[in-house]
């Protein structure tokens, strides 16, 4: 027996939802069903005996082919197209028990990219429809976080240091955004069948419509329409942008999980301890500490945040490079790459799905680092509403406040600034009330709801109940 690739390397997409829908009886799957619809679609234009579409179907189970022994003889002709060929039309001519002669519809006037493109695209378009289930679970959860803390108050962070106050659903919200974003983004995209026979001329194909009413054109938007795919206005063979379009979609979205994972990361150390991941038996757990409970699922979602973006980059490289009309190795080494990116989003998404519905949220924590920087943190609110009181000179009068208050130990900043402000604002121009107002992290959100409503609006497909995917592994 041979072993095959169980992803025990790659633990974000080591499941068996991913291997289903991206593994490589995926892909024999999408190469038999593309065969399985050309030879329907030239059968419904009478050009192929009638009944040759039942019989290339039941030829095409997967179940019934050696995917190791295609995989290895795929060496011969430099891609798997023509070893799984050979053994599709040994199958039709045994089932052609009628000898109705159905093997005249494989691959007729079809060329073996012609197959893996669109394969490629049928196993994207599979792999996009279960992988965006798992984004709208996401940014749903995201959302009603959202909602529920709009008003919780946190610490926004600018270089790594505490800033201005802020709010978590506001935080919550602008991961939504990034999500949703990259999400519609994905949703939107075209995947076209490819069809130009052997140089891209269509010659075999215009020789083959001849005279049946049909032409090149017509007989390929059928086959997009038989697998769910896009129409071509021509051939892509040479113009990849539909491979690159789709490998940046991916790594989008996949960049938009990897923010989420990196705020994670930080807010649940333990000496920040803002958020928590959900808790699961056996997850996070140390092969020497027994106390520790590893982040691991923000963890395995930023591994693939770090591969994400050289996968798209080798999708560029090799469609900057597609000499001729058909290159000699720059198609080859998009196929691994496209698989991958399909894995590593598939992998990532359902993590982040579990970690953003189960995650856990801290408000006292939050308070406790809201409240370290004290009332500095107000320190540009109170510059813009005070310097005014001051005179020509007010802002370089409240630097120095500053100035002094961080002379002072961490611990005696926040009173040391209350006094210093306090000092040297008249209490004739600023009362002690309107200068607590003025110190009150609540009161310096700016449009920080309306900020979040503005996100979540703009994304309605996103912030609902979603449809279920694929079953989870």
């Amino acid at each position: 027996m041979i072993d095959g690739d169980f992803g025990l390397l790659s633990p974000v997409s080591a499941s068996p939802t991913v291997a289903a829908l991206t593994g490589d009886r995926a892909v024999i799957a999408a190469i038999l069903d593309v065969e399985a619809a050309w030879a329907a679609v030239l059968e419904e234009a009478g050009l192929a005996p009638a009944g040759s579409a039942a019989v290339v179907a039941e030829a095409a189970n997967p179940a019934s082919y050696d995917v190791a022994d295609i995989a290895e003889r795929a060496q011969g002709g430099g891609n798997p197209v023509i070893p799984l060929l050979g053994d599709l039309r040994a199958r039709v001519r045994g089932l052609d028990t009628a000898g109705i002669g159905a093997g005249k519809a494989v691959h007729a006037s079809l060329t073996s990219q012609d197959v893996l493109d669109s394969a490629l695209m049928l196993l994207a378009s599979r792999t996009i429809a279960a992988l965006l289930a798992e984004v709208k679970g996401t940014t749903t959860a995201l959302a009603t976080l959202a909602e529920q803390h709009a008003e919780t108050l946190c610490v926004g962070r600018s270089l790594t240091q505490h800033a201005l106050p802020c709010s978590f659903g506001l935080r919550a919200a602008q991961w939504f955004q990034g999500v949703a974003a990259a999400g519609a983004r994905l949703e939107s995209l075209e995947l076209p069948v490819q069809f130009g026979g052997a140089g891209g001329t269509l010659a075999s194909g215009t020789r083959l419509a001849a005279g049946s009413g049909s032409t090149p054109f017509t007989l390929a938007d059928s086959w997009a329409a038989a697998l769910g795919l896009a129409p071509a206005a021509a051939p892509w063979h040479t113009n990849r942008l539909v491979v690159t379009a789709l490998g940046d979609g991916l790594a989008a979205l996949v960049d938009s999980f990897g923010k989420i994972a990196a705020d994670l990361l930080f807010l649940s150390r333990p000496e920040v301890a803002e958020l928590g991941e959900p808790l699961a038996a056996g997850r996070g757990v140390s092969s020497a500490m027994p106390q520790k409970q590893n982040p691991v699922l923000s963890v395995l979602i930023r591994s693939a945040a770090l591969q994400a973006p050289g996968l798209a980059s080798q999708l560029h490289l090799a469609a900057a490079t597609f000499n001729d009309e058909r290159p000699d190795g720059a198609w080859h080494s998009e196929w691994p790459a496209l698989r991958r990116l399909l894995g590593l989003a598939m992998g990532a998404a359902s993590h982040l799905r579990e970690l953003t519905e189960g995650l856990r949220v801290f408000p006292e924590g939050m308070r406790r680092n809201l409240q370290l920087a004290g009332p500095l943190l107000l320190s540009e609110g109170v510059s813009a509403a005070v310097a005014p009181l001051l005179g020509e000179d007010g802002k370089q009068k409240l630097q120095a406040v500053v100035d002094r208050t961080l002379a002072a130990p961490a611990t005696e900043q926040g009173d040391t600034y209350r006094k210093l402000l306090r000092e040297t604002v008249p209490s004739n121009k600023l009362s002690d009330a309107g200068l607590e107002a003025l110190l009150d992290p609540a009161s310096y959100l700016g449009e920080a709801q309306e900020i979040s409503r503005r996100i979540l609006a703009a994304y309605p497909g996103f912030t609902g109940s979603p449809a279920k995917g694929a079953p989870r592994g």
